[in-house]
């Protein structure tokens, strides 16, 4: 310390101004205190080594295609545990030359017994062995298998992976449970409190009618009965294929996951065979707008000691883009620009509070119960629509104010509430990814639909480039096609689907005038 002191007093880096000396301050002693600035070395004292930021290329997401037509790709990050996984490009929308709610079968009946594993209780023991859990999850364009586990135990991983994928044994005694639970499930679906699952089936029905994404992505109970085993090996033969499959992986090293995925899925002859299955449904989604309608007493939907209100749902909804598209980002800041969501929604603006949902519409209308903005993206189409609910008097007033809200959205935008959606995009985006399970799911999710990955920089690069002509050019393009509506409950005085069409069509978004000689 005597040194240093020394070396500060005799000015070893030049006059008091460059080492940042401050004159008047003073220990309690009363000798100087100087002020020293970092760019000085000491003497005496080690040289510091600093972290030096890692080449980009570690971080960025590396793809390998294997000689069966299989992707393999990964993505470091730090960690003790790993999130590996088999995506496969397949799900409800290809459904149309099946049964209705294969997926769904598949999904219920996912890590159960296989060629290996006598039962799904052996799989999760032996997952146990590694901390690892697993999930299967199947939505209308793919069927993902995951498992998060500790990354030295990635061999079993796969190999567990490849034999739950390949090998299923689908015995009748697992078929027959999975009825069970599908039938449980549906009941479960019509019961709930809330509606949204149920008006995100009927609003996509309403848009794509029996084509495509608007397929039913839950099995209807009139064919619970009817999957079987041969249905399912039909199936699996035609979609089940290497080349339209994903292994992902995050938090391990690239070339174990390869050397792994030639192990245990080069070569693999799978439990339905070689042979080749029905040609693969390459149908391009088909938007063509319409209404699905169902009348239901809510009044006992939610009882107790705080029951909830009887309600009337209403969702509407316009064609957007794929996520391939170039517009996909400004239609994903309008998404954020509208936010919105439930009147008794606790929180503040990070919540959503100065969304234009919530200023437009929940914070004039006291009695709207709800009004959230969505967005679903998909690899051909995209639909944006808005939730409300309110009670079953005040519907046509319900109904106008959201018809309103989609014409003000072609309107002026403001820079401050466009900057606010933007980051707050960028945040939610960079936040989610933080998560890595999250980040397996993107991975995955990117390469079987581009063969690539956009990194989180390049995606929040392209929102930063947002402009208010580009959501004045989406909303005016989207505002051109014909609404879905999605309606259920008492639905004794919803406008007509030409009335909210015209609505839709007007200057001001108002829902022609009603004449009655008699009330």
């Amino acid at each position: 310390m005597a040194a240093a002191m020394a070396w500060l007093r005799r000015g070893a880096c030049g006059p008091a101004r460059r080492c940042g000396l401050a004159a008047g301050r003073s220990y309690s002693g009363g000798s100087a205190y100087p002020s020293v600035s970092l760019t000085c070395p000491l003497p005496g004292v080690p040289k510091a080594v600093f972290a030096a930021a890692e080449s980009r290329e570690r971080f960025e997401t590396r793809v390998t295609v294997l000689e069966n037509g299989l992707r393999v790709a990964s993505q470091n990050k730090f960690g003790q545990f790993c999130t590996v996984g088999i995506l496969v490009n397949s799900g409800s929308r290809h459904e149309a030359k099946y049964l209705s709610g294969i997926s769904h079968f598949l999904e219920k009946l996912a890590f159960s017994s296989t060629a290996q594993f006598g039962s799904k209780d052996e799989i999760l023991l032996t997952l146990e062995k590694h901390g690892g859990i697993c999930d299967c999850q199947a939505s209308r364009d793919t069927i993902m298998y995951a498992v998060s586990a500790d990354a030295r135990g990635l061999d079993t991983v796969v190999n567990l992976l490849a034999d739950v994928t390949l090998q299923p044994r689908l015995s009748d005694e697992e078929i027959e449970m999975t009825r069970m639970a599908i039938r449980f499930e549906l009941e479960d679906l019509n019961m709930r409190p809330d509606p949204e699952p149920l008006l995100t089936e009927m609003i996509h029905a309403a848009a794509f009618r029996d084509n495509t994404v608007g397929l039913n992505r839950f099995c209807p109970v009139e064919n619970t009965d009817k999957i079987d085993r041969d249905v399912l090996h039909s199936y699996l033969s035609s979609y089940y294929t290497p080349d339209r499959m994903v292994l992902a992986g995050v938090g391990i090293e690239h070339e174990h996951l390869v050397e792994c995925a030639r192990k245990y899925l080069l070569g693999v002859e799978p439990v339905w065979g070689s042979g080749q299955g029905r040609a693969v449904d390459r149908s391009v989604a088909q938007y063509t707008g319409g209404i699905i309608k169902v009348e239901k007493d809510m009044s006992d939907v939610s009882l107790g000691p705080t029951p909830i209100p009887e309600l009337t749902h209403i969702m509407i909804g316009l064609e957007s883009c794929s996520f391939l598209e170039d517009d996909f980002i400004p239609f994903a800041v309008l998404n954020m620009m509208m936010g919105g969501g439930g009147s008794f929604s606790a929180g503040g603006p990070g919540k959503g509070m100065f969304t234009r949902l919530y200023l437009n519409v929940l914070n004039r209308h006291h009695w709207m119960y709800n009004a959230t903005s969505y967005h679903h993206s998909y690899e051909d189409t995209g639909l944006l629509c808005i939730h409300a609910s309110a009670d079953p008097k005040q519907v046509r007033e319900m109904v106008e104010i959201i018809t309103r809200e989609f014409i003000l959205m072609a309107g002026a935008v403001g820079e401050v509430e466009l900057e606010r959606a933007k980051t707050q995009l960028k945040s939610m985006l960079m936040m989610n990814l933080e998560s890595r399970p999250v980040i397996f799911e993107d991975v995955g999710r990117q390469v079987l639909a581009t063969n690539t990955r956009k990194l989180p920089h390049e995606l929040c690069a392209l929102i930063s480039q947002v402009k208010p002509t580009d959501i004045k050019r989406v909303v005016t393009k989207m505002l051109h096609k014909k609404p879905a509506v999605a309606a259920l409950g008492d639905l004794t005085d919803l406008p007509t689907y030409e009335h909210i069409q015209a609505a839709l069509s007007s200057k001001d978004g108002r829902l022609p005038r009603l004449y009655r000689l008699f009330r």
